[in-house]
């Protein structure tokens, strides 16, 4: 092939040419257009005449031909048909040559780019550019491209000059990475038509015999982005970095380890949404209470960052430190609300704060603007705890209450934040929906039943919402297991006599779980000594309750007296006051709390020993 005199036929490119001509023609039969200039000509300013002017009057001897532009330059030339222009530089005419007189060797030869002509169904190689030979090596002309060109096989682009060819659409495919990894590379393939060899003109194309006419083939460039591919390399590396930095300090604000109480099973899951660096504030936390109860915690900062993340690192420490107090749910999130409103007023919290009592085998709980916790029961049955729900933490004004609801034997309850549930264009109960009904077909423990949860919501890696959900389950204890866990109460009426009943009561129930001497002793002591300050500091009814779990030995006694007891250091004259004092002495840990009936309990723990 001759490609001197060689010139790409483009889709459209013929149908431009032309038309351009018939504008040129319009142009210079209406006076408007230039004179063309002889070709490869070069006027001389010293011996060129100026044409004169048609009022007689000389003409400029500066310009050379017709046509003066738009913006009051001069030139002249052929049009845009072809032919030499001839373009006027401080008095000097120099001839300019138009696009159909360069050479496509000379065009595609000087293009830093790699580029490379191929032709036919086989791709066989027609032209390699400079730089491609630079960069890849010399290639044989006329060989198939899968062994001239191997690069594009290792680039992955021979299936894409073959959509090409076969579409007649040119396609790009970005940031293909070299052999060797040294150098990226983005590939636009066009599809082109040329002549076959003999052929001269496009008589044969105007005929309708296109087909034998021209040769398809593709123009093949290759633009070097080696150093944009690796500024978005170091750019998604410095995001990795971020995003795991901003997961770890969302993680060390989560519990570490969580509590396992003697009467729950639970496991608990954060899955940090999108790719983004941002973290969010989503928080659930285990506390134990004492006396076997258990509170339970989770709840969501509105927004994203690290303003987000310290709001609820705060309201987490917070609710730590407002459990210890042992107070009623709606009490909790009472003091909550007036915490979120002075740590930042503008940043909005849900929360539900709720706690287990293995004795009455119920939650209660208090909601602040968060979604509703759903328990399902041992034959599968799934309900959502009722109102109560109050205003989301830091508006202020509003007072919380609690609720209840049965957490019996086998069942299994579940705390989650909006983004489990939530989806784009969905009302937020169809997300509650749904997880009621994954939720009625999920068996296993807690861990399994949190990964099934997940998977049946739909959330992923790529989730856009941060999502954390915890399960706690009830179980059902028999046989050997069952062995471990009893209960027994004794109702007192008061009086002088309380106190010696009490004694009789725990030593025949300890001695009947069969606890050590030692145990039984502390046991029985300091049943003696709670329920001998109930008749002095507290009110009938009073009971007292002996529990064992498979960790710990409970002693609680309640009366209808909301005063709570406090250790005091008692004088060697004083005849009282050493009660709590010899029970904070021999105990694991004791405590009091007012019951939601009215009245108050007072309990203490021993750990067992271990078996």
């Amino acid at each position: 092939m001759n490609f001197t005199r060689w010139s790409a036929r483009f889709p459209g490119t013929q149908r431009r040419a032309a038309a351009r001509t018939e504008h040129a023609a319009a142009q210079v039969k209406r006076g408007e257009g230039a004179v063309p200039a002889a070709r490869g000509g070069r006027a001389d300013p010293g011996t060129e005449r100026p044409a004169p002017a048609a009022d007689g009057q000389p003409a400029d001897p500066t310009v050379s031909g017709t046509g003066t532009g738009a913006g009051g330059g001069s030139g002249s030339g052929t049009g845009p048909a072809g032919g030499t222009t001839t373009a006027r530089r401080t008095g000097v005419l120099t001839a300019v040559p138009s696009l159909d007189e360069l050479s496509v060797r000379e065009v595609l030869g000087r293009l830093p780019a790699l580029v490379a002509l191929v032709h036919g169904p086989e791709h066989r190689v027609a032209y390699v550019n400079d730089a491609y030979t630079a960069g890849f090596g010399a290639r044989t002309p006329g060989a198939p491209a899968h062994e001239a060109l191997p690069e594009l096989g290792e680039l992955g682009l021979l299936p894409l000059l073959d959509q090409v060819q076969r579409s007649g659409k040119s396609r790009t495919a970005k940031n293909r990475t070299a052999p060797g990894g040294a150098h990226s590379y983005t590939v636009t393939c066009t599809p082109v038509e040329f002549p076959k060899a003999g052929t001269t003109t496009g008589t044969e194309a105007e005929t309708g015999s296109v087909a034998d006419a021209h040769h398809t083939g593709v123009l093949i460039h290759l633009a070097d982005v080696t150093d944009h591919a690796e500024a978005v390399e170091r750019l998604r590396a410095s995001e990795r970095r971020q995003r795991e930095a901003a997961v770890t300090l969302q993680r060390s604000l989560l519990p570490q380890e969580l509590e396992q109480p003697d009467d729950l099973r639970i496991a608990a899951t954060y899955q940090p949404g999108g790719t983004e660096a941002a973290v969010g504030g989503d928080w659930y936390d285990v506390i134990t209470l004492g006396a076997g109860r258990t509170a339970l915690v989770i709840g969501d900062v509105m927004g994203r960052g690290v303003r987000a993340a310290a709001v609820m690192g705060q309201l987490r420490t917070a609710v730590r430190a407002y459990a210890r107090l042992d107070l009623p749910p709606h009490e909790v999130l009472q003091l909550l609300d007036g915490l979120a409103a002075e740590i930042d007023a503008s940043q909005i919290a849900t929360c539900v704060y709720a706690v287990h009592d293995p004795n009455e085998g119920l939650l209660a709980y208090a909601s602040a603007g968060h979604l509703p916790i759903l328990v399902r029961d041992e034959d599968g049955t799934v309900r959502r705890a009722a109102d109560p729900t109050g205003p989301p933490l830091g508006t202020g004004g509003w007072l919380h209450t609690s609720g209840t609801i049965a957490l019996g034997p086998g069942s299994t309850a579940v705390l989650y934040t909006d983004g489990l549930v939530e989806r784009r264009g969905e009302d937020i109960d169809e997300g509650v929906a749904a997880l009621e009904r994954a939720l009625s077909g999920a068996q296993g423990t807690p861990a399994v039943i949190c990964d099934r949860l997940m998977r049946a919501l739909g959330v992923d890696a790529d989730h856009d919402d941060d999502v954390a959900v915890m399960v706690l389950q009830q179980p059902a204890r028999t046989g050997a297991d069952a062995e471990l866990f009893h209960n027994a109460a004794l109702e007192l009426l008061g009086g002088i006599e309380a106190a010696p009943r009490a004694r009789a009561f725990a030593q025949g129930v300890l001695a009947s779980w069969r606890f050590p001497v030692e145990l039984c002793d502390l046991g029985v002591l300091a049943a003696s000594e709670l329920v001998a300050n109930s008749p002095q500091h507290g009110t009938p009814p009073m009971r007292l309750r002996l529990r064992r779990t498979d960790r710990r030995l409970i002693i609680e006694v309640t009366d209808g007296d909301d005063h709570l007891p406090r250790r005091r250091r008692a004088e060697p004259g004083d005849e009282t006051g050493r009660g709590i004092s010899i029970v904070a002495t021999i105990a694991s840990s004791w405590g009091s709390r007012r019951t939601p009936g009215g009245g108050k309990a007072v309990w203490c723990e021993f750990a067992l020993p271990d078996k």
